[in-house]
Order: structure tokens, then sequence, then C-alpha cells
């Protein structure tokens, strides 16, 4: 190498170390909500829903508990350890390819709780339903939501019923809570993870969002998919009897698809997640419906895949966990922890080139789930 190749060199250095040090400035800034109205973006699962989490509710409610910002609450009682989680759905349309807001509400809740380590058990059931909704659909809703409950081993048990008046709702909108018994010695967390710690998902991703993005009917494209909307808790159970402790996180990737998971990890455990393009599975419909789109299907929501955080020794058992379950046929590693740049996620792009993978302000795809 020549001087003149040395001193580019090292101006590309200097200039990328400038760059991840105006980002970390960025992120160390106190949340702050700069809108003075609530827009779609902020439902999206990206940077604004974050501020607005982090500036809001957690400021108001804040406790260690709800400060630890995981897919549901792990709980010390005196009847033992608890997982605690709820979540709402307002998907549009009602109905899809492989799914409704029926199964979804189930499986969404029931996966919260697997995220968490626990055993799911007891789920409430809460409807908003608009004036005018046919009985019929909500009679096929709530099928699907007892055959998902069963599938899943999990009751509900409880719920409320709410209606309003015409042109004040879309339909019909559900919120469910759920608990599950964490009998497992495990804890895991976004802040688990460790350099040279392997990062996996259970399978394709991106399916969910693009089936119901083109169920909409607005894009005038036809494409043969479905919804991979399934309770993991099964999948689960199986990948934490291979792997135990040796498993560090576990996360649904649903709003913000894997893209959004890597980032909370990154950000919480100060590390860098490096994914390799290559290595992320991708069905050829979803790639090229959002080359179409104009979005990238790392961000794409998912309903039925999980991204797993492992110690490097537990890989290998992890991947044939996954691997020998139905829900998990196509696992795969797509990257690895490392020590530095901390906070950030950089993907090893098929060109041979890297780049930043940086949390979206909103998402391309509103109201998949």
């Amino acid at each position: 190498m020549n001087t003149t190749q040395r001193a580019d060199r090292a101006g590309e250095t200097t200039r990328e170390q400038q760059v991840l040090a105006r980002i970390a400035k960025v992120r160390a800034r106190r949340p702050k909500v700069r809108e003075e109205r609530i827009t779609l973006a902020h439902g999206a699962g990206g940077k604004a829903t974050h501020t607005l989490i982090e500036a809001v509710f957690v400021e108001a409610f804040r406790n260690p508990v709800l400060e630890q910002l995981e897919d549901g609450a792990s709980l010390d009682t005196e009847a033992g350890r608890l997982a605690f989680t709820t979540d709402s759905f307002v998907v549009s349309p009602l109905f899809f390819p492989g799914g409704n807001i029926g199964d979804l509400a189930v499986n969404g809740t029931v996966n919260d709780l697997a995220m968490c380590g626990a055993r799911p058990l007891h789920l409430s059931a809460s409807f908003i339903l608009e004036e005018g909704f046919p009985v019929v659909d909500l009679q096929r809703v709530v099928a699907s939501m007892a055959a998902a409950a069963q599938a899943a081993g999990v009751q509900i048990v409880t719920g409320d019923t709410k209606v309003v008046e015409r042109g004040k709702a879309d339909g019909c909108y559900v919120t469910t809570a759920g608990v599950g018994l964490l009998d497992r010695p495990l804890r895991l967390s976004a802040s688990a993870a460790r350099p040279g710690d392997v990062v996996l998902v259970s399978g394709p991703i991106g399916d969910h969002g693009i089936t119901v993005m083109l169920a909409r009917g607005e894009l005038d494209i036809s494409a043969d998919i479905r919804s991979d909307t399934a309770a993991l808790n099964g999948l689960t159970a199986r990948l934490l009897d291979a792997a135990g402790a040796g498993v560090r996180l576990l996360r649904d990737a649903t709003r913000g698809g894997v893209a959004t998971i890597c980032n909370e990890a990154a950000v919480a455990s100060q590390v860098a997640v490096v994914l390799d393009e290559k290595s992320v599975p991708v069905r050829p419909v979803v790639t090229g419906a959002a080359e179409l789109l104009g979005i990238d299907p790392l961000y794409v929501a998912c309903e039925g895949r999980l991204v797993a955080v492992v110690a490097p020794e537990h890989a290998d058992a992890a991947l044939a966990a996954l691997r020998a379950h139905p829900l998990g046929e196509g696992a795969t590693v797509i990257g690895a922890v490392r020590d530095d740049p901390p906070g950030l996620v950089l993907l090893r792009t098929s060109f041979g080139g890297t780049r930043v993978v940086d949390l979206l302000v909103g998402d391309p795809l509103p109201r998949i789930c």
C-alpha cells in the first residue's frame, strides 16, 4: 500500500468515526415528543414509537419492571415467577390470507409470553366493536380465537366488550392480555447480549407484513403468499430445552421487523450486531413485493418468527432444536454480536460493503397487527 492509499484509508476511517460519533450523540439525547399530535409513525415500532414510549409512558409510570422495556413483565410473586403482557390489534383488513385479527390477537400475546421464557396459561380478550359490524364476521373472528387458543394450549378466561357509534372505529379492535409461568431459571433480556454471541432467526421473514399490505388491494399486486401467524410457545420450549442458559434474548419479529429487534439489543447491551445479508432468509415473493414497495424486508413484520441471541457454544444445539420443529424448519444464523461499534447494527451487504441498519422513524406498512 503506497502513501496515497494509506492516506485515503485513514480519511475513510476518520469519516466513519465521525458518522458513528454523530449517531451516538443523537441517541444519547433525552427522548422528547416534538409533534403536537399523534401520527401513524408513533404506532409503527420505530424511532417515533420508542420516543413516545420513553418520553410519555415510561416517564409517567416509571418503575424498575417497566424500564426494562421487554415484550412482557417478569414478576417475582409469592406464588412463583410470572410473566404478564398485553397487546392491542387493529390490523386492516380484518381478514387476510393465512389468518385474521382473531388468531393474530391470540398468537401475538402467547408469543410475547413465550419470548419472556414463560409457559403461557391464560388470556383475556377485550373487543371494541363499531355499530353496524356484521355479527357473522364477529363469530368468525371469535371462532379463530378459540381455535388458536386451543392450538397454543391456553384458555381465554375473562374479557370485555364495548360498542362505539358508526364511523368511530374500523369494525373491530381486539385487546388481549396474558399470564404465564416462568418455570425456568432464566433471565432473557435485550441487555444480555455479549460479544461472540450468535443471532438466529427461525424462518423466512416479512411474510405477514407483505401479505396484509397486498390484501388491502391498493397496489394491484397479486402474489401467492400467506401470513406466518402462529403461536411460538412450542418452538420456544424446544429451543430452551436444548440451549437453556445459553439463550440470551428471544423476541418475535413483529412491528419494525428483525432490524428493530437487533437495534434494541445493540443499544440495551451496548454491543454491535453484525448481520449478513446473504444469510437472511426471505422468500422471493417477499423480496419482489418489498422492492416494488421500496422497503427493506428487515423492517417488515412477521407474526410467526422469532429472533434469538445465543451464546456461541450453544448455537449449534439451538439451531438444531429450531429446525426440528415445524415452525422452525427454515431457521438459520443471520449474524453475530461484536463489541464495536457499540449500540449499532451493521449489515454486510451482498455487494461486499457494510451499512448501518438504524431504526426507522415510522413504518411504511401501518396497521399490520
